[in-house]
Order: C-alpha cells, then structure tokens, then sequence
C-alpha cells in the first residue's frame, strides 16, 4: 500500500506514520522540512502549500492512499486535493468534534448541524478551519473522502500537553488537586487507535463522517489520574475537590486542568459524543492504563511535550502552582 501523508511529523501524523511503517507500507511525507525527522524508510517531499507552487514536489507522484492533518486555512485542504484528485484514490482528512455548531446536545452524532465555513477560505479559527477543510476534501473527493472527527487526542507524542501535564505534575508528589468527582467520564482516543482506524477505513475506502473517539466514559478522571499515580511511583496523594470551589476559584476547565469538564459545564458535550458509528465501522479503543503507561514512558526519554510543529503558539496548558496550593489550602481548611 502506498500512503501519502499531508505533514507526517506531528502528533497525529507521525502516529500515523508509524502505523504504516508497522504495516510495511511505502510511506511518503510532504512537509516543509522544518520540524522533526521521518522514520528510517519513509520518502520525504518538501513544499509548503500555502506559497506559489508550493505543491510542486508532488507533482508525477501516485498513491493509493493520503492522509491530511492540516488545521489551517481551508484553502490548503482544496489546493491539496485537487493536485491529488487524478492521482490518490481515497482521501482521509483528520478533522475534529471542534467543527458542531453551539449548542451540542449530549450524545450527538455526526448528523448535528457544523459551522458554517467555505471550502476556499484564506484565514479562521480552528472550527471553521477544520469544517472548511472537509467541506474542501469532500467537494473534490466526494464519497472517497473520509472525514474524521477526532476529540480529545492522547497517548505519546502529544504536543498539546494535557496528559503530560498531569503527568509531571503527580511525578512531584504531595498532594494534588485532583478535580472531582471522580468518577467523571472521559472521553477521548489515543492517538495510536486514531491512526490504525484511519489507514484501516481508508483502505476498505469507507467515506463521509466518523466520531472517532471513545465511548463516554470510556475511562474516568480518577482511574486517569490513579494510573498517573500508579506509573510515576511517587508519593502523590489525589485530593479529590468537588468543582463548585475550583471553578468558583477561577480555574478554567480543560486549559488550567487539562482534560477536565465538570457536569454541567457549557462544553461538557465536548465529552460526551455519540460514537456509535466509528464502533460500528471497526473503532477499538485501548484501556487508559496503557495510554497514561506509555505515554509516562515516552517523557521519561524526551523530557517534555514537544512544541505544536508548524503551528501558532498557544497558552501552556495547566495550573500555577500557587493557584493549585491556594485552592489545596481551602480543601484542607474546609
């Protein structure tokens, strides 16, 4: 199988890299050489595709399969597809729960309305760069487009920094603010399970829409930070809080403690989405012990979450020390 990838040195697109490299495909990356190294094996292309004839390197190449990780404007989705319409025969776009439109009813599926966004739009935020981007591979492609709507994305390799983030941060012991309750649902992939469905889906050429996560509470916030605890080996000590105090604090969910919605929040839907039909077409999500495990593994040997390769700066994720003493001080006064 000859696999083409759109970028190929993120987070997701090295995984799936590595996926095909597992799979002893033929891989290509196309990618402007700026960031990280391709596997021993794996051809490498440099352009950039937002400048003048940057797809060129492309040019007389053919594949069986391409998968596109872009997250900028739509308009890379669309130059990209149609300079490998005649020559790719399925295109798989990763894609995220980020395109819904507001309000997201628990539960949703892919039939919810998405953003409205233009296939050929120079610039936008995040949702309607990804909802342009599909809009974009599914008018070239048609029904050989696959369009997959990632969530929460963990496992090694993250260079967001969620998990990492919990991670160094139960690895200095003491007590830890732990937001409750703790049997919270969780709801994400890891990003190894991502990249076998997409190459697997690709190659049986299914198209159209996938949630591709995991099913609510496919795990919890205490079994996540329980194996935090448990594969670290220090003496940290959860002290579970319930969320009124610590959004009462100022703390922001998801960004200041990465990975946590609490009940009731305006974007609780964000993990709580209806999978059925990524189950249904093959989706098998590993148990969160193996991802915290591995992924504990992985910064062990490069020391930190690597930076977002090619993309706009963002805020760190995770809360300052000060706050988290402030807020463990009420907790014990309380």
């Amino acid at each position: 199988m000859r696999l083409l990838v759109l970028g190929g040195t993120g987070f997701v697109g090295g995984a799936v890299v590595a996926e095909a490299v597992r799979r002893n495909w033929s891989v290509t990356v196309f990618n402007r050489g700026l960031h990280g190294a391709a596997p021993e094996g794996v051809h490498r292309l440099r352009g950039d595709r937002t400048a003048h004839d940057g797809l060129a390197a492309l040019s007389g190449g053919a594949w069986d399969l391409v998968v596109d990780t872009w997250d900028g404007a739509p308009r890379g989705v669309r130059d990209a597809a149609r300079a490998l319409v005649d020559r790719v025969r399925h295109y798989a776009y990763v894609s995220s729960g980020s395109v819904y439109a507001h309000p997201l009813p628990s539960g949703a599926g892919e039939e919810a309305p998405v953003v409205d966004a233009a296939p050929d739009a120079d610039d936008g935020d995040y949702p309607h760069n990804k909802a342009g981007g599909e809009r974009a591979a599914a008018q070239v492609f048609g029904d050989r487009a696959l369009l997959v709507r990632a969530g929460l994305i963990l496992g090694p390799g993250e260079d967001i920094g969620r998990l990492p983030w919990w991670l160094h941060r139960v690895a200095r012991g003491g007590d830890v603010l732990a937001p409750g309750p703790a049997d919270l649902p969780v709801q994400y992939v890891d990003v190894r399970d991502l990249a076998a469905w997409t190459l697997d889906r690709a190659v049986a050429g299914t198209g159209g829409a996938f949630n591709v996560i995991s099913r609510p509470g496919h795990t919890t916030m205490g079994e996540l930070l329980a194996a935090a605890v448990a594969v670290t080996g220090t003496d940290a000590r959860l002290r579970w809080t319930d969320p009124e105090p610590i959004l009462a604090a100022g703390v922001v969910p998801w960004n200041d403690l990465p990975i946590w919605v609490p009940p009731g929040h305006e974007y609780r839907w964000l993990q709580e989405r209806g999978v059925d039909k990524a189950y249904a077409a093959g989706l098998t999500c590993r148990p969160v012990a193996e991802t915290v495990a591995d992924t504990w593994r992985w910064l062990r040997r490069v020391g930190s979450a690597p930076q977002r390769a090619g993309r706009p700066a963002r805020a760190p994720v995770g809360l300052d020390p000060e706050r988290e003493a402030a807020l463990l001080a009420a907790h014990h006064a309380a």
